[in-house]
């Protein structure tokens, strides 16, 4: 037992937290996200039974994001004629509050396809259960 760990964290994916190096990047996937395809050359770590803001609220915690870019995390956007809400969207931005002096600047959206390829260059996915769409984040770890 550790102090201070947030009791969602799995052994698996605090390792995988330490290890990371500044700019290295981490995405949190969301129920549809292919992430054994996509992770076929980094680590893939199941968290099935969570959702997305709950996953992202607990890594931040003990990840920052990285300073020297203008936008450390992503979220994929929503493709042209798709008709989606994305209020799970709302939900990261005042988490992300919580952690980041910049507040929700920090984020941006990437293009599906983009958000893909960048994915396949992740040094981590973290698959959950999330049923909300276009709920994928991506995060580049700062420095402490």
């Amino acid at each position: 037992m550790l102090k201070g760990i947030p009791k969602i964290i799995p052994p698996q994916l605090l390792k995988v937290l330490a290890e990371m190096g500044h700019s290295d990047r981490i995405v949190i996937a969301d129920g549809n996200f292919p992430a054994e395809s996509m992770g076929k050359d980094c680590i893939v770590v199941r968290m099935d039974g969570h959702g997305v803001p709950e996953v992202l609220d607990a890594v931040l915690r003990l990840m920052p994001l990285d300073g020297y870019v203008e936008h450390p995390m992503s979220l994929m956007e929503v493709m042209p004629g798709d008709d989606v809400k994305t209020p799970i969207w709302n939900t990261y931005r005042e988490i992300v509050k919580k952690y980041e002096d910049r507040g929700d600047s920090v984020i941006r959206n990437v293009e599906r396809f983009a958000f893909y390829e960048e994915a396949k260059k992740a040094y981590a996915i973290v698959a959950t259960g999330e049923e909300a769409v276009y709920a994928n984040v991506m995060l580049q770890k700062g420095v402490i």
